[in-house]
């Protein structure tokens, strides 16, 4: 069934508008964001999220960032899609460590329909714990977004990486359309969105500029918003990138903050190279929501201690979780996922 949507966004912003935020002197930009900020959320909490990676490698697209491509020698070591206990195990890790969110993705260029089960049964076990869910499994149709949505999928993630003229640059395997279709049956389904992009991959401002107005005018502006720094992995064609002024990376932040104020601006991909002083400036400039864990998929992330005690330094608290677990429910799902395991790979493909 459909879930009620929020109302529609209607403000327009042009890249020019974008732009000039972008060029304000940096502390009258971090002034507006963080006014902006208060306005919609409480300045001093942070929600928590965990990605785990269910699926790893021999992904057939070719994402110039990206290790898991099957086009890249990186050393990935290729992992098959993961069985539903060690799954939940990892949730009740994230839960216990202070996560409200749990992640889940895949490498794949789309799910196949012979995975939808799995993936369903991932889910409401997920669900069931008490925890937020969230997917990234590449493009959706308009019936797997329902399934999703059937199952109790909280939000999924799908970014846009960059702004559309600089996309194929990056990307040749998926088109932009590609991207933007997916968000819509996503949203059609009732499902929330999780879309940003990744800076640091060689792109100009004017291309940030872009790429944050074509998340402010979607129709309905994302719930989350991740701005990842680019991770410079060994054998991906941008191992070599020059890296990123930090203040560049801040004021993507903050103006993403300014654009999509009712939005959780996330830290994603990069943190592990960045400093405490770093973190505190992207918190002040908007940021409310952090990847906490060993990885980020495939790449690291700063040790969850580390995080909790710069909070701590910093006087912000972690969001609380809002429901409890249902654990009559949970062992339902284990059960059920331990039936269909045995006859799951002689299922006819989709």
């Amino acid at each position: 069934m459909t879930q009620t949507k929020t109302p529609l966004h209607t403000a327009r912003w042009t890249v020019a508008e974008v732009q000039a935020l972008f060029a304000l002197p940096f502390n009258d930009l971090l002034f507006q964001a963080q006014t902006v900020h208060r306005q919609h959320f409480d300045a001093n909490s942070m929600q928590i999220s965990t990605l785990l990676s269910i699926k790893t490698g021999a992904c057939p697209e070719d994402c110039k960032y990206c290790p898991q491509s099957t086009r890249y020698d990186t050393g990935l070591e290729v992992e098959p899609l993961m069985a539903v206990a060690p799954v939940l195990e990892a949730a009740v890790r994230a839960k216990a460590a202070g996560a409200t969110r749990f992640c889940m993705g895949a490498a794949w260029r789309s799910p196949k329909n012979r995975d939808m089960p799995q993936v369903v049964a991932m889910v409401e076990g997920v669900k069931a714990l008490g925890l937020e869910t969230c997917m990234t499994l590449g493009m959706l149709s308009e019936s797997q977004s329902e399934t999703l949505a059937a199952a109790g999928l909280d939000y999924y993630n799908h970014n846009l990486d960059t702004s559309p003229e600089y996309y194929d640059e990056i990307i040749s395997t998926r088109s932009y359309d590609d991207r933007l279709a997916t968000l819509a049956a996503v949203q059609d389904a009732g499902i929330k969105v999780c879309s940003g992009g990744i800076v640091g991959m060689g792109e100009t401002e004017r291309d940030r500029s872009a790429l944050l107005v074509q998340l402010a005018n979607l129709p309905q502006q994302p719930e989350s918003v991740p701005i990842n720094m680019l991770v410079r992995v060994q054998g991906t064609p941008l191992a070599d990138s020059e890296e990123l002024d930090i203040f560049d990376f801040i004021r993507t932040i903050a103006v993403a903050r300014i654009l999509m104020p009712k939005s959780s601006v996330r830290l994603s991909a990069g943190r592990e190279a960045m400093s405490d002083e770093m973190h505190a400036l992207a918190y002040l400039a908007g940021a409310n929501s952090i990847f906490c864990g060993e990885k980020l998929l495939t790449t690291a992330l700063p040790e969850t201690d580390r995080d909790m005690q710069l909070l701590r330094r910093l006087g912000i608290k972690k969001q609380l979780l809002q429901s409890a677990a249902d654990e009559p429910q949970l062992h339902r799902h284990l059960q059920a996922a331990a039936d269909a395991a045995a006859g799951y790979y002689n299922a006819m493909p989709g």
